[in-house]
């Protein structure tokens, strides 16, 4: 079995017939331009049409194009096209999302249902096809709680209508629509607070869990205050240990990025907190960790010692249990290489690499790194994907896997992910106690362009935020 989180794939295709049958069976017969019966009468006993899918028009039997709405999505900076987002136009009102960790399996469809769907490819266009043809059509940008929904004022029959980067472009901020709650904490080996701002998330959206933004930081031992011209203004971070020790503090965030410490800190990660995080990911919340967080997983030890093991995740070696072996040491080479065949998506991951120039022109799945490490030697692939690796003579180190949860229940029964890196994600960005959040060029988070590694976890980035589906 291949752990997966396809795209919502459902039978929406179906659902989409049965609404559109219904809709005509209904109303009479659907707008097209023409308001006779092909007798030549008026359908005077028909009720008014309201639903969409009455102005669905059979562009084919005049010999023209289908009615076509076109786009690119981009993440929030507008220039970074995304793989795998929704974009639809919903059958009904989709109503709000739910904040927190909540099961969300790909199987539960696609919210409100919908009349016309698809997904954006690896260069993050779309085409939407049979769109109906009327006035104030509602379209839907989704994956996970990252959404945008607005209006077309009106789409002409069996015409394109392009639309802009704006129109789709996931939200920067709250105005702009949907953004999941996202706490990071900081640490001194590795950026992850300056991410978000690479992908063109307002810095007002940045703030302590005493704000209303939509990314909050705590300090795990990197930035342990917001700079005095930051909007917060010079605010200390609560610890990190405040946001780990407790499921019920945790199951407010939608996903949780835990920053390299430079060290595993084990004092600071008791057996409870790593039960807390582990229930946190069983109830649906999403996980990523960089290098020395793999205490989640693999419990406390040290050197090559089986250690203490948390529930199910634990253990330092793939035959006492665990998901991984686990040892360090010390860091690798560049580059790294994308597993193609590890996981459902790697031929899409590799592809998009390739489109957004962070892999070497020839060089297919190639990703240029610093900082990879040798924690992980190996990975159990029958509990999770393997997602990128390092190749060593014949080894191979893994260095970014993921798996669902919980581990325990049967693959169409979780609902929640965990991803490892033991690739550091930030590229010339730095934390550290002694430079407030965000810092300044060249002390702090870097305003340079995304760069190859980063470019790649953005890709697993928005992917960490989707449903939780199965390939079979």
């Amino acid at each position: 079995m291949i752990i997966s989180m396809e795209p919502r794939r459902t039978a929406r295709y179906l659902l989409v017939g049965i609404l559109v049958a219904s809709a005509l069976a209904a109303c009479g017969k659907r707008k097209d331009g023409e308001g006779d019966d092909e007798d030549g009468g008026t359908a005077v006993d028909a009720e008014p049409c309201t639903e969409l899918g009455c102005f669905i028009v059979d562009c084919a039997a005049k010999g023209l194009d289908p009615t076509k709405i076109t786009g690119t999505v981009y993440a929030p900076n507008g220039t970074l096209p995304l793989y795998g987002v929704n974009v639809y136009i919903p059958a009904s009102d989709p109503g709000p999302l739910v904040e927190g960790a909540v099961c969300d399996r790909c199987a539960n469809g696609l919210p409100g249902g919908s009349w016309v769907s698809t997904t954006t490819d690896e260069e993050g266009k779309f085409t939407l096809i049979d769109v109906p043809a009327t006035d104030n059509v509602p379209i839907v940008i989704q994956t996970g709680k990252w959404r945008k929904q607005f209006t077309i004022s009106t789409v002409a029959a069996c015409q394109e209508m392009p639309l802009t980067t704006a129109q789709t472009s996931l939200p920067k901020n709250k105005s702009e629509g949907d953004m999941p709650r996202i706490a990071i904490t900081t640490g001194n080996a590795d950026a992850l607070d300056c991410l978000p701002r690479k992908l063109g998330i307002d810095d007002a959206e940045i703030t302590t869990d005493a704000g209303t933004g939509r990314v909050q930081l705590f300090n795990g031992n990197g930035a342990n205050s917001f700079a005095a011209t930051h909007p917060t203004g010079a605010m200390p971070l609560p610890n990190a240990t405040t946001l780990w020790s407790d499921v019920n503090k945790l199951k407010n965030y939608d996903i949780v990025f835990l920053s390299c410490e430079g060290g595993q800190n084990a004092n600071t990660k008791p057996q409870p907190s790593l039960d807390a995080m582990k229930a946190y990911a069983d109830l649906g919340g999403r996980v990523f960790m960089t290098h020395w967080h793999n205490i989640w997983i693999s419990g406390h030890w040290q050197g090559t010692g089986n250690g203490q093991k948390p529930a199910v995740w634990g253990g330092t070696t793939i035959a006492n249990g665990g998901i991984a072996e686990w040892a360090d040491r010390g860091t690798l080479g560049t580059p790294d290489i994308i597993d193609e065949a590890g996981h459902s998506k790697g031929m899409n991951f590799a592809t998009w690499m390739e489109k957004v120039n962070a892999s070497p022109v020839g060089m297919r799945g190639v990703i240029p790194t610093t900082e990879g490490k040798r924690t992980a030697s190996a990975v159990d692939t029958t509990k999770a994907e393997r997602w990128v690796y390092f190749q060593n003579g014949q080894e191979q180190y893994p260095q970014i896997f993921q798996f669902t949860t919980p581990l325990e229940a049967p693959v169409q029964d979780r609902c929640g992910k965990v991803v490892f890196s033991d690739m550091h994600v930030s590229s010339g960005s730095t934390s550290n106690a002694a430079r407030p959040y965000p810092g300044v060029q060249g002390a702090g988070c870097s305003t340079n362009p995304l760069t190859p590694q980063e470019k790649a976890l953005a890709f697993i980035f928005f992917d960490l935020a989707s449903c939780v589906g199965v390939i079979q």
